[in-house]
């Protein structure tokens, strides 16, 4: 691994196997998963990074700001220990963080310390 990268990314698994941020990913152009991942890749190697690559959210909760053609992106993650793990990933169509949204986020970064 790279000695220069600050945080490990994993994907947040279901208990049933599936890997959402990773599906909604794929459903992306080209284009948009490549922002999104030179994104992901600044964070990975900057950590800890502040605006207008990445927002705290709430405790333990941060969201990688991704500006895509006409949309934007926001994939919400926790990290600990060197971990930085995809919870759930959206395109953002309001000014603030859709509660529901974010409520899920924080429902599956409990879950992985449950």
């Amino acid at each position: 691994m790279d000695k220069n990268i600050r945080l490990r990314v994993l994907f947040y698994k279901t208990q049933s196997g599936r890997d959402p941020v990773r599906e909604w990913l794929r459903s992306l152009s080209n284009d948009d998963k490549k922002t999104i991942g030179e994104d992901i890749k600044t964070v990975q190697f900057g950590w800890p990074i502040g605006m207008p690559v990445v927002r705290k959210l709430d405790k333990d909760l941060w969201e990688v700001r991704s500006r895509l053609n006409k949309r934007i992106a926001r994939i919400i993650f926790t990290a600990e220990d060197g971990l930085m793990v995809l919870l759930h990933g959206f395109i953002k169509k309001s000014q603030k963080t859709p509660k529901n949204d974010l409520e899920l986020a924080k429902k599956r970064a409990a879950q992985l310390k449950g």
